[in-house]
């Protein structure tokens, strides 16, 4: 796999179809489109909706509402995930015949029992997988497909990770201190959100990644899997969380606070863009 020419650039509205995008949501995707066509560049449109069990149809329709309402358009049909398997196959392929990922036995509440997950806001901090729970060398010869097993990359324990991204410049991250192994693919036959993400920004030629600053130790975790399949990572720029008024970061279960329920009350798309900017130039 290789990335495309930095010369252009191409960015991507990603929304997951797991309920109702909110205003968190409006602010991060309003500034990658806005990066996007300031740069006179191209917007995808990618439906996130690998995880068929909560990706509903309905939230399929209302995203594409929500963001065409929010006054934002993309570049030619909309692609969804789920049509894109044999893309996934072939990465987990390639990482398991080169050495990057293992099958991992090990169940949720065992490593729930190591302890507290590294400080932060991510909604996907886990304890951190200890290498000694690796299997040795050549477990993953077993598996002829990833099904029925958790994969898990192997990170370079002690490496330190760092990027610039435009809002928070100088970031970095050390492998096995602030994340550890981390899953590629889930026991349920399905690719986890790194693998994907990554594996789709590589194929459409992402130039620059715009998203919630709660993804930050995301984005370490994928840059090493750029470096195994290859390719070199995009810009980034990782968006403030929008929170309620106890402080809480927004989630799709705060229904109101989803752009569908203002829209029925009647908000305007320029008043909710407002509330979310502040002085901010949107």
């Amino acid at each position: 796999m290789t990335s495309s020419p930095a010369s252009r650039y191409c960015g991507r509205l990603a929304p997951t179809p797991t309920g109702g995008l909110h205003l968190g949501h409006a602010r991060t995707f309003r500034v990658a489109w806005a990066r996007a066509r300031e740069a006179g560049g191209e917007m995808i449109l990618r439906i996130e909706d690998l995880d068929t069990g909560r990706c509903k149809p309905e939230f399929v329709a209302e995203s594409i509402e929500d963001l065409a309402w929010l006054g934002l358009d993309w570049d030619g049909e909309p692609v969804r995930q789920s049509a894109l398997r044999d893309r996934y196959v072939e990465a987990w392929r390639r990482l398991k015949e080169e050495g990057h990922i293992y099958p991992c036995t090990r169940s949720r509440r065992e490593l729930r029992e190591l302890g507290p997950t590294p400080k932060g806001d991510e909604q996907d901090a886990e304890p951190i997988y200890p290498a000694a729970w690796r299997p040795p060398p050549g477990a993953e010869r077993e598996y002829d497909a990833p099904a029925g097993a958790n994969w898990r990359f192997r990170v370079p324990v002690g490496e330190r990770v760092s990027f610039t991204d435009a809002r928070k410049g100088e970031v970095s991250f050390v492998a096995g201190e602030d994340f550890g192994d981390f899953k590629v693919w889930r026991r349920d036959d399905v690719p986890a959100y790194e693998l994907s993400v990554v594996v789709d920004d590589i194929a459409m030629g992402i130039t620059e990644v715009v998203r919630g600053e709660d993804l930050l130790r995301s984005t370490a975790r994928q840059i090493l899997l750029y470096r195994a399949l290859g390719a070199t990572p995009p810009a980034w720029c990782h968006e403030p969380l929008v929170r309620d008024a106890s402080g809480r970061r927004l989630a799709k279960r705060f229904q109101s606070l989803s752009l569908r329920t203002l829209r029925e009350q009647g908000r305007t798309a320029e008043e909710v863009l407002g509330e979310v900017f502040g002085k901010e130039r949107f």
